[in-house]
């Protein structure tokens, strides 16, 4: 279940994490499928809110494993 709370606009997401640009989020947004950041976003109308928690998953995963684990 989402919590109002925790839904936020591409903006605010933008403001609040160093790094990510407004520009690069609604590119992801646009390849949400491909990229893998659709379970974040609720769509209500014509705008797309992201949920806070689920985005902050989907970052996570996002990672790259370390050097050594990648040459295994």
């Amino acid at each position: 279940m989402v919590d109002l709370k925790d839904l936020l606009t591409v903006r605010q997401v933008a403001d609040q994490s160093p790094g990510i640009t407004e520009n690069k989020l609604r590119w992801w947004i646009f390849h949400a499928e491909t990229s893998g950041i659709a379970p974040a976003l609720v769509r209500i109308g014509g705008r797309v809110y992201i949920d806070r928690a689920e985005f902050n998953r989907w970052l996570e995963g996002q990672r790259m494993a370390p050097k050594a684990d990648r040459a295994a």
